[in-house]
């Protein structure tokens, strides 16, 4: 049985997420942080209500051999790796399991680096307010790994932002940012898409579609404040959708 908050689709829980964020609204050392895919749509409806910069940091979890579902750790830019305790050694997994998986993770990092930036060059974090934003978190492994590579950049505050997530996990992650803003913290939670009605797989086109208008609006010089964010509508989600870590 649910009990809280469903959000619709990710749009809406970006909109919600973005009232409790208001605080941040037109601040010039805000950046808004998506990490895709999942997290994008969220982060350009945040990034779109609050007059702030948006731009991405990808993480890569690392999923248990043949339980991919299940995140033994994550990794993000400049080396950052994070891992559950007890890896290597958890239920058997050896340390050239893990190697093997963040050599795998970290090119998958690349292409995404190069399909979705192409020539843009990396945002500067040092000194700035930072706000990252996923769609929802389960064990933690991605947003952490993603706190870790905003503090290496510079960032002066690190605010995690999420529509849901389990209590422990925000316990936990609250230890290592600045500020945890969380919508919904549900006791009975087993995967993200729960607590979503839609929740179909963001696909790499839309990623480049809301972050080409995002970019277009910032170099502007202003939001474009009458192009409002749309999720596009597609069946059939992946694991890596569902199982949001």
């Amino acid at each position: 049985m649910i009990q809280g908050q469903r959000f619709r689709d990710r749009i809406e829980a970006g909109k919600l997420l973005a009232q409790r964020l208001a605080a941040y609204a037109h601040r010039d050392d805000v950046l808004v942080l998506a990490l895709p895919r999942g997290g994008v749509p969220v982060a350009y409806t945040v990034a779109h209500a609050l007059g702030a910069e948006l731009d991405l940091l990808i993480v890569r979890k690392l999923g248990m051999p043949f339980h991919e579902e299940y995140a033994i750790g994550a990794i993000g830019s400049g080396g950052v790796r994070v891992l559950q305790p007890g890896v290597p050694g958890l239920m058997g997994v050896t340390q050239e399991q893990v190697d093997a998986i963040t050599a795998r993770e970290q090119a998958e990092i690349t292409r995404r680096e190069r399909l979705y930036r192409d020539a843009r060059p990396h945002v500067h974090m040092q000194g700035r307010t930072v706000l990252l934003v996923d769609d929802g978190i389960a064990t933690g492994a991605t947003m952490e790994a993603a706190i870790r590579v905003a503090r290496k950049a510079g960032a002066a505050r690190v605010v995690v932002a999420v529509p849901v997530a389990p209590p422990d996990t925000i316990d936990r992650l609250s230890d290592q940012a600045d500020d945890m803003v969380c919508l919904e913290a549900p006791p009975f939670f087993r995967a993200v898409s729960q607590w979503y009605e839609h929740f179909d797989q963001t696909s790499d086109e839309e990623v480049q579609d809301l972050l080409a208008q995002a970019w277009h609006d910032q170099g502007a010089g202003r939001p474009d404040i009458t192009t409002q964010p749309q999720e596009r509508t597609k069946h059939g989600p992946t694991t890596d959708e569902r199982h949001r870590t």
